[in-house]
């Protein structure tokens, strides 16, 4: 899948809401269907007939073809065939979640008939139709065939052979089936056979089958609708990855058991229908009403998992080129591409597969690609072999995208899914417990593709800021998440897409990242060869992986390691959090230990008795060292003692390759505060990044003080990079610091201290949006830096950066064609409502009316609250709670409001009166919400027991007990937050 957003852009909090609903939906349907399903008794073949197609029970008499799929089934009738609740049943293969090894699947013939047409939009519940034909080899003997099937209805049911031939065209006869039934809790669609299959012989199981299109979710087979030439429209596509193909056709649906697909796609002759394949021919069909409906097949596929089958049916149109021989087309709204929207996403494909092939020495196996832009798409975007998909805001470049660093990030993004064609579709990972191979290494090589094409993009600091900052700041020695997980007991759906998370995608990639680090970059893409090459086709685990780097290191005599491949990395990728290095520069005492969140004191091995097989990369005086390495708890390298010289320093970890944090003794860190003073040229960008995140974090967490963290900010009068600046005011400039802990001793020094540093950073970036904001569209780090320094220097009363605002606000207000660029304008819009009057809130608000963008409609949204005036605010709510002037349904305006601090108080104000109208407006749960939005300030028992009575009437009593419980973690927060900005006051007082 797609890999999870790092930078926050194009995820707007309105999705993400609804993405949390549609998951409650779910959950909720599921409840429902077992409960429905759980009333159905245990049904013999011949008392299966329903309101629907009747169940055939196969019998030589009986035998052959499955009855034609013309019909419409009635969504409402009864399933042709029962689901058996547990208890109802006797204890077998059934009751585990993963599918017995009896039988493994060949080959697919799949046929799907949706019942789409574009004159019927309407219609709540659409259908599809299809039959399956699997061509199995029998393993074991068994009696019992059970395959993956969930909210089907099976209509008919036949099994034949023993085959005379894998190709099954011939047969011997068929298998009796006694009993066909569903298994729901565990996803099986069970036959109970007359007689036994026999192992070593092939078979061929006959279903038909019908099911629900999804419309609420993107899951299976599911629905969009959409405007496209002014008219609305809809299209099918189906997201199958980790375990919905089940919910499509019955199915084997385990990654390890891949098979060859020939797929038909039966659909009104106004769509085109698209698979993993090229098309192989079509035909037509009329149904018993006499419509006519097109016929298109598929050429065969080569052997992979169902979870990588992928349909589409859309009216769209296409842009094409040609890559060494091979069609690439990219489908969107038509309006999209005659606008030339999909054409840079099309200029890059080609060259970015033919890198790959070119670094792996393997073609691509498919004679095509096609690419296709969803209007929705939740998982962003999906590999599919040969019919990739994404959601369009991934996809397709706008022009007004020039400032947002879209490109690049649609860059990434293509890069990641091109990657997986080699890890994870030619080569997939044997069970999910290992997905990391899949998507750690795509998202690995998003950066190797991106640097290749891009060389000017510096690629440490982008992997920093798009990775691994995101993933250290999660991980810690506590948390129950390692990459690769030695026991397989991921195996139901909601634990699976669990794994899909920032361990697997950013954690997995910086392993990757580490192991390239101390390998020569031809031993490590020589070892992948190997692997791919290896395991073409087939699947592989982390130690088939580890095997082949093994081989490559066995081989040569050059790189000499201190334990095998599997060894150091198995020290990694099996165990939860990361390392702590602490380099002692008097002595060359180095020392390891695991990080935790907050840590006290003998702490150190409470729960981590291994250590880490630390590969240490690092510099002394600007010049690169060799690598060493720290397989001990403790050792010591003399090499790393530095002298009383000025010029003297060390710094570990070049650049940022391994996966852990670096502390240092009190010289260690006087040394490069002293360098930094001196020359902070002479310490590369990316690890002046590092030692701000390192520092910070590890003060936050009580490894050293804050004052140390702090004196590493001294130079920054001399900074003139954007990145790094962003790290500081994201680590210095926070809410629990400055916000929730009431900031007034600590906001006048801070005020004083950043603003004299902060003045030549600032004249860079005000030049540049005052004379020309283009030059920044291909500057990425500057991109997704500019809105923090932007919004801190505003915050701090800059006045340029205040007049400034107010101009491009204006200037917009007046010309609305005279855009605000991208990056500041939720600081712009902001600011320029703080600083106006009613005239232009009520400017805002018109605008907001007629805006159809989720993601506008939330910054404009945002933008209102940031008015003083206690009247605009309260009619701002009042707003929120009535039809008029517009129904805010999409954002709650109450927690946008008392998110700020004159708003805290009007909210609160506010809801004496109004509690009633928020809860019938937003939830009973939004009160919960805005009481920890105004409790974030509480810091005493006094103010929580005050907030508790204010609330105690609009809350349940389930919901007092929680919030009491939250606001009590708060208050703790707080205190500890209070405590350290004190002694960050203290430090500016002596600093300022």
């Amino acid at each position: 899948m797609g890999p999870s957003s790092s930078s926050g852009f194009y995820v707007s909090r309105v999705v993400a809401a609804l993405l949390a609903g549609l998951a409650a939906v779910l959950l909720l349907a599921l409840a429902v269907f077992a409960a429905l399903y759980g009333q159905c008794a245990r049904v013999q073949p011949s008392e299966m007939c329903g309101r629907g197609v009747p169940f055939v029970a196969t019998s030589p008499r009986n035998g052959g073809e499955a009855p034609p799929l013309t019909s419409k089934p009635d969504p409402a009738r009864e399933p042709a065939v029962a689901y058996t609740p547990r208890n109802w049943r006797p204890p077998g293969p059934w009751d585990q979640l993963r599918l017995p090894s009896w039988i493994v699947p060949l080959h697919y013939e799949l046929e799907l008939w949706p019942r789409l047409r574009p004159d019927d939009l309407s219609t709540t519940s659409l259908i599809f139709t299809g039959r399956v034909n699997i061509t199995v080899r029998c393993a074991v003997s068994t009696t019992r065939l059970l395959l993956h099937s969930l909210f089907l209805n099976c209509e008919h049911a036949e099994v034949q052979g023993p085959l005379s031939s894998e190709s099954g065209d011939a047969t011997v006869g068929t298998v009796p089936i006694n009993d066909v039934w569903f298994a729901l809790d565990t996803q099986y669609l069970v036959l109970e056979l007359g007689e036994a299959l026999q192992p070593g012989s092939h078979y061929k199981l006959q279903l038909s089958f019908s099911g629900l299109v999804y419309q609420d979710t993107r899951e299976g087979l599911f629905l969009n609708v959409y405007t496209d030439q002014g008219e609305r429209r809809a299209l099918l596509a189906s997201q199958m990855e980790p375990t919905f193909a089940r919910n499509v056709f019955p199915c084997f649906d385990e990654p390890a058991l891949k098979a060859t697909f020939n797929i038909t796609i039966i659909h009104h002759p106004s769509y085109v229908a698209l698979s993993n394949m090229p098309r192989l021919g079509q035909s037509e069909r009329e149904d018993v009403n006499g419509s006519k409906w097109t016929i298109t097949t598929f050429y065969t596929t080569p052997r992979m998992p169902t979870y990588l089958a992928a349909f589409a049916i859309c009216d769209y149109d296409h842009v094409n080129r040609t890559e060494r021989g091979k069609e690439i087309r990219i489908w969107a709204r038509k309006d999209a591409i005659a606008n030339g929207n999909a054409d840079f996403a099309l200029n890059i494909t080609g060259p970015i597969f033919s890198f790959l092939e070119d670094l792996f020495n393997i073609s691509y196996p498919l004679p095509k690609t096609d690419i296709i832009a969803l209007p929705i798409f939740d998982n962003r975007a999906m590999e599919n072999w040969g019919l990739l998909m994404f959601d369009e805001s991934l996809l397709l470049l706008q022009p007004s995208d020039q400032l947002t660093g879209k490109k690049t990030v649609i860059s990434y993004i293509i890069s990641h899914e091109i990657g997986h064609q080699w890890f994870g579709n030619l080569v997939t990972m044997s069970w999910w417990n290992n997905i990391w191979l899949n998507e750690g290494f795509a998202s690995y090589f998003e950066f190797c593709i991106i640097n290749y094409f891009n060389p000017k993009l510096p690629k440490n600091e982008v992997f920093f800021s798009n990775i691994l900052h995101g993933v250290l700041r999660e991980d810690h020695a506590l948390v129950s998440r390692a990459v690769s997980l030695k026991v397989e007991n991921f195996t139901e759906t909601n634990e699976i897409n669990e794994l899909f998370d920032l361990f697997t995608y950013n954690k997995g990639a910086s392993m990757a990242r580490m192991l390239s680090s101390f390998l020569n970059e031809n031993l490590f893409i020589g070892a992948l060869k190997s692997y791919l090459e290896t395991f073409s086709y087939s699947n592989a685990e982390q130690d088939d992986l580890w095997r082949h780097f093994q081989m490559a290191i066995d081989d040569q005599s050059k790189i000499l390691l201190p334990a095998t491949v599997k060894t150091i990395m198995d020290s990694w990728t099996h165990k939860s959090g990361f390392p702590v290095i602490t380099l002692n520069v008097s002595s060359g005492v180095m020392k390891q230990e695991p990080f935790y969140l907050g840590k006290v004191k003998n702490q150190t091995h409470l729960t981590h008795n291994d250590t880490w097989i630390v590969p240490i990369l690092w510099m002394k005086n600007g010049t690169i060292q060799s690598l060493v390495w720290l397989d001990e708890s403790s050792k010591v390298f003399p090499e790393m003692q530095v002298s009383d010289s000025d010029h003297d320093w060390v710094i570990l970890n070049f650049n940022m390759t391994g996966y852990y944090r670096v502390n240092y003794d009190k010289l260690g860190w006087k040394k490069l505060n002293q360098q930094l003073e001196k020359d902070h040229k002479g310490i590369p960008v990316i690890h002046r990044l590092q030692l701000v995140d390192d520092v910070f974090s590890l003060s936050r967490n009580n490894y050293i003080e804050i004052e140390t963290a702090l004196d590493i900010t001294k130079y920054l009068a001399e900074e003139d990079e954007i990145i790094v600046w962003h790290a500081v005011l994201a680590n210095l400039v926070t809410r629990d610091l400055i916000y929730d802990v009431n900031h007034y001793d600590i906001y006048p020094l801070l005020k004083k201290y950043l603003l004299k540093r902060l003045n030549s950073i600032w004249n860079i970036y005000s030049a540049i949006i005052r004379e020309n904001m283009a030059a920044l569209q291909d500057d990425y780090l500057a991109l997704i830096s500019l809105e923090k320094l932007f919004k801190t220097a505003c915050w701090l009363g800059l006045e340029d950066c205040l007049q400034l605002s107010r101009e491009l606000f204006i200037k917009w207000i007046n010309h609305p064609e005279n855009e605000i660029p991208y990056p500041i304008k939720s600081v712009v819009l902001c600011y320029g409502i703080a600083l106006g009057n009613d005239k232009e809130w009520d400017f805002l608000l018109n605008i907001y009316t007629n805006q159809t963008k989720d993601e506008e409609r939330s910054q404009l949204a945002y933008a209102m609250s940031c008015n003083k005036d206690p009247w605009i605010l309260n009619r701002y709510l009042e707003y929120a709670i009535t039809t008029f002037p517009f129904n805010f349904n999409e954002t709650n305006i109450i927690n946008i409001v008392a998110a700020s601090e004159v708003g805290r108080y009007i909210a609160k104000d506010f809801l004496v009166n109004n509690w009633q109208a928020v809860r019938e407006r937003y939830g009973s749960q939004s009160l919960v919400t805005l009481m920890y939005i105004i409790g974030r300030t509480v810091s005493t028992d006094l103010q929580i027991i005050e907030l508790q009575q204010f609330f105690s009437n609009m809350l349940e009593e389930h919901q007092r007990i929680t919030v009491h419980a939250k606001l009590q973690t708060i208050k703790m927060e707080n205190l500890k937050n209070k405590k350290r900005s004190t002694r960050i006051a203290g430090w500016l007082r002596k600093n300022t």
